[in-house]
């Protein structure tokens, strides 16, 4: 489905980054993947993809930081000959009730979860241009859809990764360069693992399905998106939330 094809998924060392790396790779894709966190979780998420007999390679990269971040992309290029699909994963969250949220809080979520994203797609929209084509797939959240109390920075980078996705899609169209988001809802990651148990079994009874998703679910839809059978959509946000925001 992918063979012959190049992607960079961001925040790739573990939970969704790494399940779409490797779904994209079992798909026939050559695989860059980029973390800012702990280099031996992003370097095992390369060696499991390698093992599949693909080309992978890991990159340690902060996305919130613009040079660092180009810096990367160009290093991606030239180690792999170019960039086909772009999977804008990296997050952070630093949740607090806006009344107690530190400045710098708010800050740093926004650098990494919007502004991470800004710079990967600014970075890599040349390349596409000239190719005349490429996908981009941003992964935001249904918090960026329907806002969730404690966490108003988190809501507000993922809402802007919605609005970053429809305006570039925009621009972007008339290169055969397609932009769309999947906004997942609750899925079984690190992330979601710190919950406390109450607070977890009250957001499954609002979940009509009444379980959480997987990051292989999200990683499936991701290889549709970037795949041909895709080609016509283009400023999609695609929810996988078991119909929490029905």
């Amino acid at each position: 489905m992918l063979e012959g094809k190049i992607a960079l998924i961001t925040g790739a060392g573990r939970g969704i980054g790494r399940a779409i790396a490797a779904a994209l790779a079992e798909a026939g894709a050559e695989v860059a993947l980029l973390d800012a966190g702990r280099p031996e979780e992003v370097q095992e998420s390369a060696a499991q993809i390698a093992a599949l007999g693909r080309k992978a390679k890991a990159y340690l990269c902060d996305v919130g930081d613009y040079w660092r971040s180009k810096e990367c992309v160009e290093q991606v290029i030239g180690d792999f000959g170019g960039v086909d699909i772009l999977v804008n994963n990296a997050g952070i969250t630093r949740d607090a009730l806006l009344l107690s949220m530190k400045p710098e809080d708010f800050a740093e979520v926004l650098d990494v979860n919007l502004k991470g994203a800004f710079n990967l797609c600014k970075h890599l929209c040349g390349h596409f241009i000239k190719k005349r084509g490429g996908r981009i797939i941003n992964i935001s959240s249904v918090s960026g859809i329907s806002g969730n109390a404690g966490q108003s920075n988190y809501s507000a980078s993922k809402a802007g990764l919605i609005g970053l996705t429809k305006s570039l899609a925009r621009e972007l169209a008339s290169r055969n360069i397609t932009v769309n988001a999947i906004a997942p809802g609750f899925i079984e990651t690190e992330m979601t693992a710190k919950l406390p148990e109450k607070a977890r079994e009250a957001l499954l009874t609002q979940i009509p399905l009444k379980r959480a998703g997987k990051p292989e679910d999200v990683a499936a839809l991701a290889v549709f998106l970037a795949s041909d059978s895709a080609a016509y959509i283009t400023g999609e946000v695609i929810k996988m939330d078991g119909g929490l925001c029905i």
